[in-house]
């Protein structure tokens, strides 16, 4: 089962790989150089990767390496740079790496790939390399679909999807869309059952996937997404403080937001 993707912090692959781990409540971190030096700039401290005491970006790619299960390489064509220290470095050392050029295998192949990788493997530390970028424009948003796509496909080999479509609310409600978050969280709310409440207030954080694989399609309809809700849109980016923020992050802060909610109101506390 894996429970946590690192990476070196830089922009492109790395940081997708984090802000990924960040989304679902996977545990994350790594390695990053002395003064958390980035392309960018001073790596952001939201992400917990540990600095190096040397600023060589050679020792973090060995030190991420060593202290992962798997190496998993996404490029664009032949590896260089970088990525290819990375397979090298992975092969000296002795653990099992996997690239996957993006040129020749598109988002859903190349997840069912890193998938494959990961269970043949039993990884539960997974380190996620590739370009930064500069190099790549691209690289950031390809590998956070791949990796979001990823662990869908490993959800559903739970078959825990079945286990809870009882979260899906028989009958919608009405259809006012809200304008803010907190109007998304009340209205998702009274849609559920009070089954449906006691699970999400009770589920652990790191098992939030659940809840967003199950309800993603449901909520992005519920909250008007797909009828361009842009005040609630531009309300949850302004939370993520990111301008690149998709509907589906949107909707995984407010599924965030609403297990709070939810939390606050149906879990019984024990007074002393």
């Amino acid at each position: 089962m894996l429970k946590k993707i690192i990476s070196g912090g830089q922009t492109g692959a790395d940081r997708a790989a984090l802000d990924v781990a960040l989304k679902f409540n996977v545990e994350h971190g790594g390695w990053v150089p002395e003064g958390r030096k980035t392309e960018d700039g001073t790596l952001p401290l939201k992400y917990r990767l540990q600095e190096m005491e040397s600023p060589d970006y050679r020792e973090r790619t060995r030190q991420n390496i060593r202290d992962s299960h798997g190496t998993l390489i996404l490029s664009y064509g032949e590896l260089t740079g970088g990525s290819k220290l990375t397979q090298s470095f992975a092969k000296v050392i002795g653990k099992p790496n996997c690239t996957i050029d993006l040129l020749n295998n598109d988002a859903f192949e190349s997840a069912i790939i890193s998938k494959s990788f990961v269970l043949e493997n039993q990884l539960e530390v997974l380190n996620v390399a590739g370009p930064r970028l500069s190099n790549f424009p691209g690289i950031y948003r390809d590998v956070k679909i791949v990796l979001e796509t990823m662990l869908y496909l490993l959800f559903l080999d739970t078959g825990k999807d079945r286990d809870i479509k009882f979260l899906l609310p028989g009958e919608i409600n009405g259809e006012d869309f809200p304008s803010s978050i907190k109007q998304a969280v009340e209205i998702l709310s009274d849609d559920l059952s009070l089954k449906g409440k006691t699970f999400i207030a009770k589920l652990e954080p790191r098992n939030i996937q659940m809840l967003y694989f199950v309800m993603l399609d449901y909520a992005r309809h519920r909250v008007g997404f797909d009828s361009e809700n842009k005040t609630l849109l531009e309300q949850c980016s302004t939370a993520l403080e990111d301008d690149e923020m998709t509907i589906e992050d949107a909707v995984m802060e407010i599924l965030k937001r609403l297990k709070l909610f939810l939390e606050s109101r149906h879990i019984l506390r024990v007074v002393k």
